[in-house]
């Protein structure tokens, strides 16, 4: 499955359905289903590092403007683009060795029984 690491407390964020949107500095052609990971570090309080949390859908990519802001978490910063997001589903997290950008991951079976999906 193809999946991307973000730092905590973003992660998870996405996982919780609090940010919808995700902000990179480049745009992506991407559409579909996207394993959300946390990276190893750095820690922030007790939020899990180096797991994968949960499944979203990229449903699209726009230039990132001020309606953005809100659903992402954050402010609009020059060259930011908004991976819009949906249908996050949880699941049993596992451990996870991140890279930058995509990357692929075999997702265990056991980790697809806990999915659980918050919002569309």
């Amino acid at each position: 499955m193809k999946a991307i690491s973000l730092w905590q407390p973003w992660a998870s964020m996405i996982a919780s359905g609090k940010k919808t949107i995700e902000t990179r500095s480049w745009p992506t052609s991407y559409r579909g289903d996207l394993l959300i990971c946390s990276t190893k570090k750095p820690r922030v309080g007790n939020l899990a590092c180096g797991k994968a949390l949960c499944i979203v859908t990229v449903r699209a990519c726009v230039k990132m403007s001020t309606i953005h802001e809100e659903r992402a978490c954050c402010e609009v910063y020059p060259g930011a683009w908004a991976w819009i997001l949906s249908n996050v589903r949880r699941i049993d997290a596992f451990p996870v060795k991140g890279s930058q950008g995509f990357f692929d991951v075999d997702f265990p079976v056991e980790a697809r029984q806990g999915q659980k999906a918050l919002w569309e």
